[in-house]
């Protein structure tokens, strides 16, 4: 069953259990008009987005707690996804609300092109531009492997299929002049995946795209034998830019303090990460999760700390798709929007 039944399931159950809930508490007494009334006022929001061991999903678990906890009548629930490509799909196809997503495949997403090609465009708006997804090449230090060149001929993991980071991994390795069908000995794991992988000396390296710090990676960071490595990708920025253009990729610095052991700071493509809904979300609810997204962003830092790095000045730069209506009123109430930044 695919993914996107499993959802279409998932979303009747729910209103079938509420559908249960409400005759059950009508045979204690309860009015089972006024409890259909108040269900039938209830807007369920699905926000997909990514792997267990990255930062989508913890940090999309927080967004739904404070906006079933803050707004009236909504219940967010966030989904486990491959990432990404699926989750923009998963959008365009209703089956999800608001989703996580890298600004390079957001653009492509939206022209309808690159791994959109066959799918089509993606109505997607933006309503805030989260923070910089840093992207990780994770070895061990007995690898061997110092430079993106290193991977040449190696067992790689590029990341999981429909995800943001494999992505990055091919246009990276391709920069670099290695083919990632041909030049490395390719499999396709999410971040907890590829951990286990690493450990049980069954890949030599893996991509990972996302914020800090990844809980997956800090696992293989602290775990007793293994000493952390991670690859600089600084060197094939300015090819990267000169493709895709300076916008989307910008370098990024990973702290020696982010992970155990790590030798030095390690320079690295940075991308942006973007809160996308679909285009005919209604503005005053696109108003609402923006405006929650700021005045609850405390509860949001207590969950994971790169909800620290959402402003006012930076949500606004850097998307490849327009915003919808509903951010834009918000930012405008704020005086940070300028219009400069829309594609």
């Amino acid at each position: 069953m695919s993914e996107l039944v499993e959802r279409r399931r998932a979303r009747g159950v729910r209103r079938n259990l509420c559908a249960a809930i409400i005759t059950a508490l009508a045979t204690v007494g309860c009015n089972p008009q006024e409890l259909a009334q108040q269900a039938s006022k209830t807007t369920w929001l699905s926000v997909a987005t990514g792997g267990t061991g990255g930062v989508y999903y913890p940090y999309g678990g927080g967004i739904a707690k404070v906006l079933s906890s803050h707004l009236d009548n909504i219940e967010a629930t966030a989904e486990v996804t491959a990432g990404t490509v699926d989750n923009l799909k998963f959008l365009s196809e209703r089956d999800a609300d608001i989703v996580f997503a890298l600004a390079d495949s957001l653009g492509d997403a939206v022209a309808g092109k690159g791994v959109f090609a066959d799918f089509g465009r993606v109505p997607a708006r933006a309503l805030a531009v989260l923070y910089s997804n840093y992207t990780h090449i994770v070895t061990v230090a007995d690898s061997g492997i110092r430079t993106i060149g290193d991977l040449s001929g190696r067992v790689v993991s590029t990341g999981a299929p429909g995800s943001g980071t494999e992505i990055i991994a091919f246009r990276v390795l391709a920069a670099a002049g290695i083919d990632p069908n041909t030049d490395v000995r390719r499999q396709s794991l999410g971040a907890s995946q590829s951990v286990n992988a690493i450990k049980d000396g069954k890949i030599d390296a893996f991509f990972w795209s996302g914020g800090l710090p990844t809980g997956a990676i800090l696992d293989l960071a602290t775990t007793p034998g293994i000493t952390l490595r991670l690859v600089p990708s600084d060197d094939v920025l300015p090819a990267l830019q000169a493709r895709y253009g300076d916008t989307v990729y910008h370098e990024v610095v990973l702290s020696r303090s982010t992970y155990p052991d790590l030798e030095a700071d390690v320079p690295a493509v940075g991308v942006a990460n973007v809160l996308t809904v679909h285009e005919l979300m209604p503005a005053d609810l696109a108003y609402d999760i923006t405006r929650v997204l700021f005045e609850r962003q405390a509860e949001l830092v207590a969950i994971h700390a790169e909800a620290k790095n959402l402003t006012l000045d930076t949500a606004v730069i850097g998307s490849p798709t327009v915003f919808h209506e509903g951010a834009i009123r918000y930012y405008e109430e704020r005086n940070v929007w300028t219009n400069t930044d829309e594609p």
